[in-house]
């Protein structure tokens, strides 16, 4: 049989199942799917199709580090509806496109509250209810709240290893005392247990972090440490002093095997320093790591003008990340490296920005059930 050289009908590919047409562009180039996607903001949309990203997501064996789909930095912010600017964070630059969440979360009154190996939580109040979503497989999961009114704060997402998850939340309605609530993924129910009241208050931007089985926070002034354990409610509290002289204090998880503290450090709840720590698992004190270097201190200091409670922190692929809720810009250092560096502002942020910058750690990953 002789084939003819003549090009195939484009009514064709208008027929074609749209998961078989992703299939067939996913085997071209990337370079040639990049110049390909200007031409139809369908196939730009293609670039989070579940075949394109698990093409392209696998590092190749002599670059480690070469997925261009690898980790991002993704912004939250009012100024961007139900749009996600990324900053890739493999190769150093703002991306030109954002994660658009529509086709999972058609509402337009979700707000993205947690993120955990590549799925996102929002809550939609208007169904009262969260949505935990795996964007890229197009995936979904309502889970509605456990009781009804139901006013929440501290929402932790954490992804655990046998393909579930379990949402962390704390409640203060109808009670003097905060009770907590846990969802776990694979029976598909809320458990309640009793909260822990000094976790509250002025660290509302900062979640819970996940270390040694337990999900851990530190209490404002006096600060201690304390943790929860997800699958018996039981709090617990680290029998061990902070370093003094703390203005505020933030935890960072490397995920279960390290336990950071984030500091400031001054007097009459005024910071003059930074500090980075690490807890000696042996000895269970504080080790001093780094002190921040005092240009940069000084320039985070300034744009939190020591409003403390608007700073969080998180960790993302070998970063140790400090925000500020009020600025469009991170500061974070690079474990490996014992460097701090600034990650530039958003460039389609408008000139104008108000309070409400949100960050959170975004490494896409294909095959995570919601």
């Amino acid at each position: 049989m002789v084939l003819s050289s003549q090009q195939m009908d484009p009514k064709i590919w208008s027929k074609l199942p749209e998961d078989v047409l992703e299939y067939l562009l996913s085997f071209l180039p990337l370079k040639t799917f990049l110049k390909l996607k200007s031409t139809c903001k369908h196939f730009k949309t293609l670039l989070f199709s579940p075949p394109f990203i698990s093409k392209h997501s696998s590092p190749s064996p002599n670059s480690p580090d070469s997925s261009p789909f690898s980790s991002f930095f993704l912004l939250s912010h009012p100024q961007f509806p139900r749009q996600y600017p990324l900053f890739d964070t493999v190769h150093n630059n703002w991306r030109n496109l954002s994660l658009c969440v529509s086709p999972v979360l058609p509402s337009s009154s979700s707000v993205l509250l947690s993120s955990s190996n590549g799925l996102l939580c929002f809550s939609k109040s208007s169904s009262s209810s969260f949505v935990v979503t795996n964007v890229l497989a197009r995936t979904s999961r309502v889970v509605k709240f456990p009781t009804l009114p139901f006013s929440f704060e501290s929402l932790t997402l954490v992804c655990g290893s046998n393909n579930g998850y379990k949402l962390f939340v704390m409640s203060t309605f109808g009670s003097s005392r905060s009770q907590v609530f846990v969802y776990c993924s694979l029976v598909n129910s809320w458990s309640e247990f009793g909260g822990f009241d000094l976790v509250l208050n002025e660290n509302h931007h900062q979640e819970g972090v996940f270390y040694d089985g337990c999900l851990w926070f530190i209490t404002p002034e006096p600060y201690f440490v304390v943790g929860m354990n997800l699958d018996n409610g039981e709090w617990k509290r680290f029998n061990f002093e902070l370093p003094s002289e703390l203005t505020f204090a933030r935890l960072v998880s490397d995920g279960d095997k390290k336990l950071y503290l984030i500091s400031g450090n001054g007097s009459n709840g005024i910071s003059r320093s930074m500090k980075l720590w690490e807890l000696d698992g042996n000895s269970k004190i504080w080790v001093e790591v780094e002190n921040v270097p005092e240009l940069i201190c000084r320039k985070f200091l300034s744009v939190c003008y020591h409003n403390y409670e608007h700073v969080y922190c998180f960790w993302h692929k070998g970063l140790i990340c400090v925000c500020c809720y009020s600025w469009p810009e991170i500061l974070y250092y690079k474990v490996a490296r014992r460097t701090w560096h600034w990650l530039p502002k958003c460039p389609s942020l408008p000139d104008k920005w108000s309070c409400g910058f949100r960050w959170f750690s975004f490494v896409p990953e294909l095959y995570a059930f919601v």
